[in-house]
């Protein structure tokens, strides 16, 4: 049989470094996360079992063991669950997965900096954190699929002792041989029960100690919302989601009638570690009839909504079919759409009767709400508008867009809004400053996703959305000055326009200024803020918008245009270009020849 010494890897030895050598104030949280496996091994199993019926007997009791041994100094922790081959042991045990290594590098470089562990729950990596109580952890595992079993043991320096072994029973064991500085606290009976009950009481399994159930005997979810804790519900997030944070918030929802079924989700306080890369799976967990069916099924959850964890129970579906098969059920599709609508509906009421904790949600997952509007050509955003919210000018506070409307000036049919990289630079965007003067609520869009978003709903209570940038707010007579005056310094205009060498679509005059001497607008499709952002994603470097350069012919710079030679022209219109894309935070081809032009007008 095999046996073999391997070296940690390295994002592995770093981690056990971590916790062999640091004082964490938290320690006893390795139990939750030894228990948190150990329940998953089971799930796995039974999922198994559903086309594998060989490897789990009918009358077979599955459960998770807790034993002492004063004499040996040793916590144990058992399951009768899948179990581990020799192969999945140094993948699973030797090897943190491959997809989280590099941002778990970047976390670990600042755990080390900050003192701070909570990299363990984000990466799913709990296994470890026995080490924190242990000198050395020994793990006994059998798979139903193989032969023998497997044992592991390392004393966490950065290797580990691996052969295969005669075992008969199937399941895992986890052997901790306890630091002599925690002796006292961990081989405590009373101690581990009340850990047990802290932070693991609504694992669906019963957790003995001394042939004792310790963890409560009905889920949690099946437990009327007025009769659990909200720390309940924590634990048992942190606990079945590997989470190291408390959620921000959960919904329970029972549902009662032609398809009946019950859910607990979570919105968890930070986003998963991997929530932006290819390999994140989103999903729901899935029960029916107590059985855990699988871990991530997509179909219950739609992708704007991927950031939310949690589950679903239903006595409604067939244990006896393939996962394949079971996707494609239509009470599956009724669960989902009814969840959607409740999750929204929950939203909603959040937004209405708890706004600062909606906020605290938008700021961390809104940019989902507003992807999930412009997908597949809007198809949801009838279902999602309502979510959204934006900072405007009044207060510079957040805003939804009923909100919005409903303060709108008796004569206005537009709904406004402003781009920029910071509310500080919206601010003093010479167009919003005119149009607070006129009396104008303006929305202030600084997410690249905005714009996206609006375009989608195209409008609102049957409000077009326009850019402040794109829209006169004067009077009639204003415009007819303003047409006037182009008219007379048509020549000039088209003197600029032809300065420029087609860099921009449209020279005009705005009078609406301010202070400033010029801006920057687009026309057409392609607005400013949608060519920066389209500019980042390789292959869409091409799309640029119809750049309309404006001058203030109230700005005195107008006047040293009317009186230019031609060759001063030309400078002064590159210099009012270079600062248009400036104001709207484009970049400038040649800052040097700008600097210089601008010195050189300055000096005369």
């Amino acid at each position: 049989m095999k046996k073999e010494t391997k070296i940690f890897q390295a994002e592995t030895k770093e981690l056990l470094n971590l916790m062999v050598h640091s004082i964490y104030t938290n320690k006893e949280i390795f139990l939750r996360e030894l228990i948190s496996n150990a329940s998953d091994a089971i799930d796995k199993l039974k999922f198994k079992a559903l086309t594998d019926t060989q490897i789990l007997q009918a009358t077979e009791n599955l459960n998770i063991t807790i034993s002492i041994n004063k004499d040996d100094k040793t916590v144990e922790i058992t399951d009768n669950g899948i179990g581990m081959t020799f192969e999945e042991v140094v993948e699973n045990i030797g090897t943190i997965a491959k997809s989280g290594s590099k941002a778990f590098l970047k976390s670990l470089e600042d755990a080390k900096k900050n003192e701070d562990l909570n990299i363990i729950g984000q990466f799913g990596v709990g296994f470890y954190s026995a080490f924190m109580i242990a000198d050395e952890i020994t793990l006994l595992t059998k798979s139903p699929y193989s032969d023998n079993g497997v044992k592991w043991s390392s004393t966490g320096e950065g290797n580990y002792e691996i052969e295969e072994i005669k075992k008969e029973n199937r399941g895992t064991s986890i052997i901790l041989q306890l630091k002599e500085s925690e002796i006292e606290e961990f081989l405590n009976e009373d101690n581990l029960k009340n850990l047990v009950k802290k932070y693991s009481d609504y694992v669906k399994y019963p957790i003995l100690i001394n042939n004792e159930r310790v963890n409560s005997t009905k889920p949690i979810w099946k437990i009327l919302e007025s009769e659990v804790k909200k720390e309940d519900y924590n634990e048992f997030y942190k606990s079945n989601f590997h989470d190291w944070e408390d959620p921000m918030f959960n919904f329970t929802f029972k549902v009662q009638g032609n398809l009946e079924y019950s859910a607990l989700l979570f919105i968890p306080k930070n986003p998963p570690y991997d929530l932006y890369t290819r390999e994140y799976k989103r999903g729901l967990q899935l029960y029916t009839k107590n059985v855990f069916i699988m871990d991530k099924c997509e179909e219950l959850i739609p992708q704007y909504f991927n950031f939310i964890k949690g589950l679903v129970d239903t006595d409604e579906l067939s244990l006896n079919i393939s996962r394949e098969i079971l996707q494609q059920t239509s009470q599956l599709k009724t669960i989902a759409k009814n969840l959607e609508r409740k999750i929204i509906s929950e939203f909603e009421k959040i937004m209405k009767n708890d706004r600062e904790k909606y906020i605290e949600f938008w700021e961390v997952f809104g940019k989902h709400i507003k992807f999930g509007i412009h997908e597949n050509f809007g198809l949801n955003k009838d279902k999602l508008q309502n979510l959204i919210i934006f900072k405007t000018t009044k207060d510079y506070s957040y805003s939804s867009l009923n909100e919005y409307v409903d303060r709108m000036l008796p004569d206005q049919n537009e709904i406004y809004y402003a781009i920029g990289d910071n509310i500080d630079i919206l601010k003093n965007s010479p167009k919003v400053i005119n149009g607070i003067k006129k009396g104008y609520e303006i929305l202030l869009l600084t997410d690249g996703a905005d714009e996206f978003a609006l375009k989608a709903i195209d409008s609102y209570c049957d409000k077009k959305f326009i850019s402040i940038n794109d829209v006169s707010l004067e009077t009639e007579e204003e415009k007819k000055e303003t047409k006037e005056l182009e008219e007379t310094n048509k020549s000039l205009l088209s003197k600029i326009k032809d300065s420029l060498n087609n860099k921009v679509a449209e020279i005009k005059l705005n009078p609406e200024l301010g202070d400033s001497s010029v801006s920057m607008s687009s026309k057409g499709e392609v607005s400013l803020e949608m060519e920066k952002l389209l500019s980042q994603i390789p292959g869409n470097e091409g799309v640029k918008a119809e750049k309309v350069l404006e001058i203030n012919p109230k700005h005195p710079i107008f006047k040293r245009l009317q009186n230019a030679n031609d060759e001063e022209l030309k400078d002064l219109s590159d210099v009012l270009f270079c600062q248009g894309l400036l104001i709207e935070g484009f970049p400038i081809e040649n800052p040097i020849a700008f600097v210089d032009k601008l010195n050189s007008i300055l000096s005369k």
